[in-house]
């Protein structure tokens, strides 16, 4: 791509929008921004952006404007079928991703994570070992940072880790990795891929370009996964806790790789099978590196999660708060249930993505969860699938910060109170991040409440528990 004789629209000025501006600056590229949400954010990113030569690009000026540019670069917050990415189609032009910039520019080898839950965690323990073996190795994509960003520092003798999401695939067109993971699919963003069909299909598109030379390190025990692994070209190499004829599972409390002990898998400083499924995927991509079993076994040990992944945040009144704000869909939450140790009363709630939240309650009635508290914008359609299901230990409180203190009011000393929310955070928040930042605070608010006068309220502890994505 000759970035010199070409004029690139960037829309969506999020993490991955500044970051493609600020390459294809870098690369002599004529920039032009939009963005239609005006905040401080957004504002603060265009004036860093203009000072570096980008033409920002006003609402009631966009359709005249963006007729003069090249090529599309696409925020993966704004979908595929938005106006503005269908008129660059019709009209014969380039749409593409931050991630596919960094795709055609990337020198080094790649592993690439996706699935519906885990990713992060897979990604973060992948970096650990990574650089346990003394490797330049960058977690990037949807974590991290951005993979334009990463590109020189990687240079041709690093690693990329990458996260990537449904969204970033939807504009991905030449990646392809030295090991593609594909960790699970299960039904999310439905509100943006419509139908599990074409969700499923997404996902299976980090594995289109991989040839025989390439790897695809697979979940042998979700049977989605199992039928896309029929159209995919590169050694597929399996994991599973269910079946020990896979390269890599589980066996008498062994993380195992080809039939070799490669560590305990009470080493792993995080529980749940769902951790171990993670934990076997990245046994898989750092065997297929050539790492050896001590290297990998070190990086397990110095893995403390992910944040606002099941973190024990603090204690109010004998009531223990856990931040699983991370868990953006029902499968998330319902792997959130069965980790957490004692009774909890669950926060769950915000923004739809389409799907059905029937499984959640059934899992909710078979576990420690004690009292259930509903809010935010899909709190009727959550309080519906609890009724469907016979559950009625519910409240139903539509803003968070209420529900919260709710939730607190309901749970006893000795109990939880578990944010795993099975929903996106986009009604309130920007993401799920500040969603937890903020459930941390309200926290704290009630430590402040419930000290004796005269004393401050503790620190929170902030300590990773566990990795559930």
């Amino acid at each position: 791509m000759l970035f010199e004789r070409q004029h690139f629209l960037v829309a969506g000025l999020s993490r991955s929008g500044i970051a493609s501006a600020e390459y294809l600056r870098a690369h002599g590229a004529r920039v032009s921004l939009y963005d239609d949400v005006d905040d401080e954010t957004v504002r603060k990113a265009v004036e860093n952006l203009t000072a570096l030569g980008c033409v920002n690009i006003a609402k009631e000026e966009l359709e005249e404007r963006s007729g003069g540019c090249d090529v599309l670069v696409l925020s993966p917050g704004i979908p595929i079928d938005h106006p503005l990415p269908v008129a660059f189609k019709r009209a014969g032009k380039r749409v593409l991703g931050e991630t596919e910039l960094a795709a055609l520019a990337l020198r080094c080898p790649c592993i690439a994570v996706t699935g519906t839950n885990g990713k992060t965690t897979t990604v973060t323990m992948l970096e650990g070992i990574f650089r346990e073996a003394g490797k330049k190795a960058l977690a990037c994509g949807n974590v991290g940072r951005p993979m334009t960003s990463c590109i020189e520092e990687l240079g041709e003798d690093g690693v990329a880790i990458a996260e990537i999401s449904s969204f970033q695939l939807e504009t991905l067109v030449s990646l392809r990795p030295h090991v593609a993971v594909l960790l699970n699919i299960t039904e999310d963003h439905l509100n943006r891929h419509y139908t599990f069909e074409n969700y499923i299909y997404l996902k299976s598109r980090l594995l289109k370009n991989s040839t025989e030379s390439e790897y695809a390190v697979l979940n042998y025990d979700d049977p989605v996964v199992r039928s896309v692994a029929e159209r995919c070209k590169a050694q597929i190499v399996w994991f599973s806790l269910a079946e020990r004829t896979a390269d890599a599972f589980l066996a008498d409390g062994y993380l195992c790789f080809r039939g070799e002990k490669v560590c305990l898998a009470d080493d792993l400083p995080v529980e749940g099978d769902h951790n171990l499924m993670n934990a076997l995927a990245a046994v898989c991509a750092a065997k297929l590196f050539g790492l050896s079993n001590e290297v990998i076994e070190r990086g397990f040990k110095s893995f403390r999660g992910v944040k606002h992944r099941l973190q024990t945040i603090g204690e109010v009144g004998g009531v223990r708060f856990i931040d699983d704000s991370k868990a953006t869909n029902v499968d998330s939450a319902v792997k959130a249930i069965g980790s957490v140790k004692g009774e909890s009363v669950l926060l769950v709630g915000g923004k739809d993505k389409g799907y059905s939240y029937e499984p959640l309650f059934d899992a909710v009635k078979s576990s420690h969860v004690v009292h259930t508290v509903i809010y935010g914008e899909n709190a009727f359609r959550i309080l519906n699938a609890a009724l469907k299901r016979g559950y009625t230990a519910v409240t139903l409180c539509r803003p968070f910060d209420l529900a919260v203190r709710v939730a607190y009011l309901t749970a006893k000393p000795g109990q939880n109170v578990l944010l795993s929310p099975a929903s996106a955070s986009f009604d309130t928040f920007r993401s799920y991040e500040e969603r937890g930042e903020r459930f941390c605070a309200l926290m704290e608010t009630l430590q402040a409440e419930d000290a004796p006068a005269g004393q401050s309220a503790p620190e929170p502890e902030r300590e990773e528990e566990d990795g559930a994505e």
